[in-house]
């Protein structure tokens, strides 16, 4: 009995340990994996993000499905233009007399490819919309809608991905925590996102360390 005793309390004091090991290096294991996984994700995000502007600069609104997204980077052109003053004298029938006239003029130099200019002729738009370690494919959602403000319709998108999905193998109380993350320094909230369906915005809910990782 003694014996047995003995062997029972050596596996109570490994299992302890063990327990007590990984309640300190479980969340730095997870951080790790977070930060790497967050990085893949966001410079996804980025060049959606890019592509949409570059679509609303042509269209005055934003692709509200990636199959359109994905067409406009393939053929879409940039128009390079130049500006510049000028004026001219014209007579004024109130005042009578000839009156000096200020204008812009607008110039068109030419046009430049958006896949070359976003992706220097790269092909990785092609699978902008997937999210790095989703475990069935998934894609990250996206939308695009007008927005009333002031007056005024803007155009509005947002792309987005629950981190659920980003960390689906991880231990799901440290995720639990992850998704209420309200910081400064963390991707706050149970998605990664960026743009805006609510306000007038193409920022992501990322914190600025992810745009130190040499993407724009």
């Amino acid at each position: 009995m003694k014996t047995i005793l003995q062997i029972v309390l050596w596996i109570v004091c490994i299992i302890l340990g063990y327990l007590i090991y990984r309640s300190v290096t479980g969340p730095i294991e997870f951080a790790e994996v977070k930060q790497e996984r967050y990085a893949e994700v966001i410079k996804k995000l980025k060049d959606i993000r890019n592509a949409q502007e570059a679509y609303k600069s042509v269209n005055r609104s934003y692709a509200n499905d990636f199959e359109s997204l994905v067409k406009f980077v393939d053929t879409g052109r940039y128009v390079i233009t130049t500006q510049r003053d000028s004026s001219y004298m014209e007579f004024d029938e109130t005042y009578q007399i000839d009156m000096l006239r200020e204008v812009k003029i607008i110039d068109t130099l030419g046009y430049v490819s958006v896949k070359d200019s976003l992706f220097k002729g790269g092909d990785r738009y092609k699978t902008m919309m997937n999210v790095p370690y989703a475990p069935n494919n998934e894609q990250f959602t996206m939308k695009a809608d007008m927005l009333e403000q002031s007056g005024y319709r803007a155009p509005v998108f947002e792309a987005k991905v629950a981190k659920d999905i980003v960390l689906h193998d991880q231990p799901q109380d440290l995720v639990a925590r992850e998704k209420a993350q309200v910081s400064v320094e963390e991707v706050n909230g149970p998605e990664i996102t960026v743009g805006s369906l609510s306000k007038v915005s193409t920022s992501g809910n990322w914190p600025p360390i992810y745009d130190k990782k040499g993407e724009q």
